[in-house]
Order: C-alpha cells, then structure tokens, then sequence
C-alpha cells in the first residue's frame, strides 16, 4: 500500500471514531471503517453530489461497496428506522417521535452537517418572467395566484402549474413548512416520479414551475447539470416586497447560498444508525472530512467544515 495510501487509511479510521455511538451489540460485524459492504438511503435530490462522494470512497478504499437507494426524503427516513438501511442523507434532523423511536431500540443515533443547499425554482425557457419576489412565490405555492397574469408585472399569462419532483420529498416538505407555513399546497400540484422527469416537464409546458435542489444545477462541469440549464430557467428571488432593482433579485449561487442573502435555503444532514466503526461511520467521516467538503465546494454547494471564499469586486477608481 502507498503511504499516502495508509495515512489515509490511519486518519479516516482515527477521525471516524469520533462519530461512533456507545452502543454495542447485535451479531459480529463483517465490515470496518473502509471494507465491506452496505446500504444506504439518499434523499433523491442530492443523487448528483453523493454519486461522486461514492465513487469517490470506493476508489479509495477499494475493499467498500456503498450501494445506495435514492428515494424521497419520506421513503428514506422510513427505511432508516425500519434498519433496512445504516445511514441516511437528509434535509432535516430527526423529529422527537424518530428519536423516540431509536431510544426504544436503545440506538443514539449520529447527526452530522455536511452542506448548506437550496431549494431552486425553474420555469419554461418561453417564460420570461424569470423574477419574483418572496412575496408572489407564497402567493403561487398556497393557490392565491393561480395565473401567470395576476403576478405584478409578469408578461406571462395562462393557468399556473406546480411541480415537484415527489409528493414525499423534501423540496415539497420545504415548500409547506417555510413558504406555505403549514397551509396546504393547491389544486393545481402536480409530481413527477424524478428531477429528471420534473425538469423535462418543466422544459415542455410554458406555464409550469418546478421545485428542485440547488444540487442539480449548481455545477457547471456536471454534464446533467448544463444539460438541464440548457431546458430550463432559474428563477431569482427577491426578499423584498417591493424592489427597485435586478440587483434585489437574488439566484440560487453558491456565494449567496454562503451568505445567507438567497432566501430559499436548507441544510444537508447524514443521520447514522450504526453503533461501532463499521463502512457506514467511515463513509460519514469521508463526507464530512476534508475531502468531502472538497467535493461539496466543487458541486456548488457549501460545505458545512469548509469556508467558501467570497471575492467581491469593485470599479478602480480614476
């Protein structure tokens, strides 16, 4: 083995240890920290980002298989308490009645914040009408609005159609618990069964505006991901109800996601079940270590132990 080689090795299984829980038990392990096999579950939404954390491990650590299931946030979160899956990668942390749940399995369970996201709203490239404020996205998500032509200032007219990639998914859950506050989405909702699907809908009906993770548009080197901005517009959002300028509008960049200044954002969580230093903990400490956030910095995205360098420009004076 090379010594770079080892040294990671060493490290990854050292810092992973600071991630296990204190209990133990159930049949012998057959995997460690970089060797074995396992399942995990991934909110579909970061399927782009964690395909490369992945790829990524297993050509590190040649002896680990990660196989993971991406599903809606719902679906992952019922496998992880089900045991059917080790680790999950979520949006949110875990409700008092999952904590709960693990408490009565005697199961502490590890959180850990590995990106700061955002939730991107896409419209049809014929839609013009590529600004709104805070405001008019509420109005749209809780039925108030339900054509293009009773948004202020918008050139646009027809009945609106939302779309979301599922209707158990975290960008729809997103949607209900900030900007909807808990008031119920509208008639006219729809999803599809992937972004995939939901950016190709999107990209056929003039009319429509799709939720989607900042993750499927935020790397410009990703093939998928200039694909899909070659389909689609994204759309800037403005916290102010009245602004005066294109500069108010804020779109879905890393550095604003960094800054806090987009107002559509979320944080990235991996949630272990695992209660020893098995592949599942060191897939977690790869992710959340050095390499990892690289990865997350270089998909556009803000890593959650890395600082993202802000460069500001301005006019030289005469």
């Amino acid at each position: 083995m090379k010594k770079y080689s080892l040294l990671s090795c060493i490290g990854l299984i050292a810092f992973a240890c600071t991630f296990v829980s204190c209990n133990q038990g159930g049949s012998s392990p057959t995997d460690t920290a970089t060797s074995g096999e396992i399942k995990i579950g991934v909110d579909e939404s970061f399927a782009p980002i964690l395909e490369s954390h992945i790829d990524t491990f297993m050509g590190l650590y040649k002896y680990a298989k990660i196989n993971p299931v991406y599903q809606s946030e719902g679906k992952v979160m019922e496998a992880l308490l089900q045991d059917s899956i080790r680790l999950a990668v979520a949006t949110r942390r875990l409700t008092q009645e999952e904590k709960d749940a693990f408490a009565r399995e005697k199961i502490t369970p590890t959180v850990i914040h590995i990106a700061t996201d955002g939730i991107a709203l896409i419209i049809n490239k014929a839609n013009t009408d590529t600004t709104l404020t805070l405001q008019q996205v509420r109005d749209i998500f809780t039925g108030k609005f339900k054509d293009w032509s009773q948004v202020s200032g918008a050139q646009a007219k027809g009945p609106i159609t939302i779309v979301f990639d599922n209707s158990n998914s975290s960008t729809a859950r997103y949607i209900l618990d900030s900007i909807n506050l808990k008031k119920p989405l509208p008639a006219n909702t729809y999803a599809t069964k992937s972004n995939r699907n939901l950016v190709d809908y999107i990209a056929q009906n003039k009319n429509a505006i799709g939720v989607i993770g900042v993750n499927w548009i935020s790397d410009r080197d990703d093939t998928t991901t200039t694909s899909f901005l070659k389909k689609v517009n994204v759309v800037g959002i403005s916290t102010k109800n009245a602004p005066t300028s294109v500069e108010d509008y804020i779109q879905p960049y890393q550095a604003y996601l960094a800054q806090g200044t987009y107002p559509l954002t979320r944080e990235v969580f991996i949630i272990s079940r695992e209660a020893r230093t098995g592949l599942g903990t060191g897939f977690a400490s790869f992710v959340s270590g050095d390499k990892g956030q690289r990865i997350v910095l270089k998909s556009g995205l803000v890593p959650a132990s890395m600082p993202v360098r802000i460069v500001g420009f301005s006019e030289e004076e005469e």
